[in-house]
């Protein structure tokens, strides 16, 4: 856990890029295999390696929705997060790793999807053009340079996240302990609120999927970063996905 909180993605942090760094321009001073097996990674491969992602998640997420079975739903939430800390752990295995957590994801997209699209006509096209619009001027903030990703910048946003997933842990082991997080799962002014500022949240994190991207090339990481980071911002956008769905679920409610 505490290495959740330190994280920026949270899959990256500052220690872990100087390690990487240092590993991967020692294999290129010593000729070592993963020098030999690929050149350093780009922004231009990590962007390609997300989309293979996303076409994969796409795939399962069609799956389980026009096949919806209830186990999918914490096969895929369990299933992702296992595949997803493993991966922050042992990031050279991230090409076998990602394409698992694209499948594991797609199938818990694709169920919780199904459960709303029966409770609200149009919320799936609803959400997911938020989600996009979201991504989209988050991508031209990080390209004007409107907010800077600062080291400061990274801190806060990696502990308000951490600070979430926590409280979701909480609120999950609550659902089977028979208690309740306040206000989360609720609608009205303060459920509504809530749910916002966590989509803020998830929103800035965007910025630091982003500067991963380009730190790793700066930084002239291994190949397989390409997919590691292109996981941490395949979490980000179904994070926001989803927080579009509770919230459009709220306002209806409300």
């Amino acid at each position: 856990m505490k290495n959740f909180m330190k994280s920026n993605n949270p899959m990256f942090n500052e220690k872990n890029m100087s390690k990487a760094k240092v590993a991967t321009l020692e294999k290129k001073r010593t000729g070592g295999p993963i020098y030999e097996e690929a050149a350093h990674m780009t922004i231009s491969g990590a962007v390609n390696k997300t989309l293979i992602l996303v076409a994969i998640l796409l795939v399962a997420t069609f799956y389980s929705y026009t096949a919806p079975m209830k186990i999918f739903m914490p096969i895929g939430a369990l299933g992702g997060a296992a595949v997803f800390f493993l991966a922050s752990f042992k990031p050279h295995l991230a090409p076998t790793l990602a394409p698992l957590y694209a499948i594991l994801q797609g199938l818990f997209v694709g169920t919780v999807s199904y459960i709303y699209a029966g409770m609200m006509d149009g919320v799936i096209f609803q959400a997911v053009s938020l989600t996009i619009g979201t991504l989209m001027a988050m991508l031209m903030i990080h390209k004007s340079g409107i907010i800077p990703v600062t080291k400061g910048f990274r801190t806060a946003v990696s502990m308000a996240v951490g600070a979430i997933m926590i409280v979701y842990l909480i609120s999950w082991i609550g659902s089977f302990a028979g208690f309740t997080v306040p206000y989360i799962h609720e609608g009205g002014p303060i459920g509504i609120g809530i749910t916002v500022v966590i989509i803020g949240v998830a929103a800035l994190n965007l910025l630091l999927d982003f500067d991963n991207f380009e730190k790793g090339e700066q930084n002239q990481l291994a190949r397989h970063y390409e997919w590691y980071f292109g996981m941490g911002l395949l979490f980000t956008i179904v994070w926001l996905y989803v927080e579009f769905l509770r919230l459009l679920s709220k306002l209806q409610s409300d």
